[in-house]
């Protein structure tokens, strides 16, 4: 045979052995076993990694008081058309554990810029007061580092907000004590800081055990780690329950 022969029937031969390599890949299924065609060892097709959780990263919170929530709800509802004209889009709305007419309501934001040109306008203030809104609202701009979205059955949750003297030395800390949290019944929900500082952090936490979740809240323990921490004066809690989830 010519050499210019046997050249083309070798290269046939390894393009056949390359795409019947590369079609058996593509049919590989999590759980199955297969079996390298040139070394004939049988391998179990590991099943693919999890999803990381992920949830909206910039938030608008709103937390206020009202006169009555079943009044105030419906009125909320409504307003929903307004709030996406800003780029505002329901994502969580909350009532406080000791104070059932202390709401919370998270939001996932498009633009900071017009989220903020509507908390200050003055037909948001008149809505707030026909509604029910007692007091005057605490509104937060924040963007999350980190956002489980992942469905919980546990819907009691605490809000923890607090100033730090450096984010990263803080965040290296806090990361440090997880397995702390875990034990006291506490999951990582959000953790996040101001859209304008990042020394203001505001935290999320799910509770699979309020006694422990409370105690470790007072401990000494978690008081030496803020400290330890660079946390700047003292933190402020709240806690409440998830009652609507989008």
């Amino acid at each position: 045979m010519k050499p210019l022969k046997i050249f083309a029937t070798i290269s046939v031969v390894t393009a056949m052995l390359f795409l019947t390599s590369c079609n058996s890949g593509d049919d590989k299924k999590a759980g199955e076993t297969v079996t390298d065609t040139l070394t004939g060892n049988k391998d179990s097709v590991p099943p693919p990694p999890p999803p990381t959780p992920s949830g909206p990263t910039s938030m608008m919170v709103i937390k206020h008081k009202v006169a009555n929530y079943a009044k105030w709800k419906p009125y909320y509802d409504a307003d929903d058309s307004s709030r996406q004209s800003y780029g505002l889009h329901n994502y969580v709305v909350a009532r406080g554990t000791e104070d059932s007419n202390m709401i919370l309501i998270a939001l996932r934001m498009d633009d900071v810029t017009k989220a903020k040109q509507m908390a200050a306008s003055p037909a948001l203030k008149a809505f707030m007061k026909k509604a029910g809104v007692t007091g005057t609202p605490t509104v937060d701009f924040v963007e999350a580092v980190y956002s489980d979205a992942t469905p919980s059955p546990a819907t009691v949750r605490v809000l923890v907000k607090h100033k730090v003297k450096d984010w990263d030395a803080w965040k290296k800390s806090f990361d440090s004590h997880k397995q702390a949290r875990i034990d006291a019944g506490l999951a990582d929900r959000v953790i996040s800081h101001s859209v304008d500082n990042n020394k203001d952090v505001s935290l999320v936490f799910g509770i699979t055990d309020a006694e422990k979740a409370k105690a470790f809240m007072n401990s000494q323990d978690l008081k030496d780690k803020m400290k330890e921490a660079g946390v700047d004066g003292p933190p402020s809690f709240f806690y409440y329950k998830v009652v609507e989830r989008h």
